[in-house]
């Protein structure tokens, strides 16, 4: 099955090679004609053992720290949130690279933040800035304020438009086909027609079809991990109320199963030894 963060694990793969990550800044900023892919720095934070910040990109371009936030088809401006977290995430490792002391007296020198916003889903009435401000404190003059751009499809051939058209076909696709692999190959296919990352697709097509391909994503995963342990919880205070029982003398040792039968051989003798201990 594809993976329900397909998408996403494109939108880092393709940007993380510094050929296309060129186009993006220069899509955003084509005024600057010295950037050259070795003056781009790439700063995205990877969380190896944790969920979070992970479909997110960072970069410093020419003393810009350039932050782009992929949301997908579901808009929320929950996404304010994320880009506060993950700007003084970056600034944080970027001092600890960078050996300044924010504890000290001397200042620090710090890259000018640029905030976006990638929507693949349908613009619609939504704003083309949001601001934590306005969404969740009214326009309020707080201590802290978060703006970012968000970026929608365009009428433009740039590689943001690009990959946002790509993630449409591959919704388009997913509709029709379902999370398989036919829709991972049918959107590379019509991608690379339509001259959508028709480059990036034809250099790494094995590569793309197995980063959108995976028996279980992190998300099921996760949602696995919570039911496993909502099941352990449940089935010690199953095993607590069976402890409780025999204590009181209002069922004996023979009679769990009958009235416990969701507990497994395995549990049921674990509660014959406790009331043993207790006894």
């Amino acid at each position: 099955m594809a993976k329900r963060t397909a998408k996403n694990s494109v939108f880092l793969d393709l940007f993380q090679n510094k050929r296309y990550l060129l186009k993006l800044y220069k899509t955003l900023h084509p005024e600057d004609t010295t950037a050259t892919e070795d003056s781009l720095t790439d700063v995205t934070i990877t969380n190896v053992l944790t969920d979070n910040l992970y479909n997110d990109l960072g970069f410093i371009a020419n003393n810009k720290l350039m932050i782009l936030v992929e949301a997908q088809s579901t808009w929320t401006v929950n996404i304010l949130v994320r880009v506060l977290l993950y700007l003084a995430q970056s600034y944080h490792e970027y001092f600890q690279r960078t050996c300044q002391d924010y504890y000290k007296g001397k200042k620090v020198k710090m890259p000018k933040p640029e905030l976006y916003v990638i929507f693949t889903g349908n613009k619609g009435q939504k704003p083309d800035k949001i601001s934590l401000s306005k969404e969740f404190f009214e326009g309020a003059d707080i201590d802290i304020e978060v703006k970012a751009k968000v970026i929608y499809e365009s009428d433009t051939d740039d590689i943001i438009n690009q990959y946002i058209i790509f993630c449409k076909v591959f919704n388009e696709q997913t509709k029709r086909h379902g999370m398989t692999q036919k829709a991972v190959t049918e959107t590379i296919c019509i991608c690379k027609d339509r001259n959508v990352l028709k480059e990036y697709l034809l250099e790494r097509k094995k590569e793309v079809v197995t980063i959108m391909m995976s028996l279980f994503d992190d998300e099921q995963i996760m949602k696995s991990f919570i039911r496993s342990e909502r099941y352990e919880a449940a089935q010690d205070k199953v095993k607590e109320k069976a402890i409780l029982m025999l204590q009181k003398g209002k069922i004996s040792i023979d009679e769990i199963q009958m009235f416990f039968p969701e507990l497994s051989d395995d549990e049921i003798e674990e509660v014959k030894k406790e009331v043993m201990q207790l006894a």
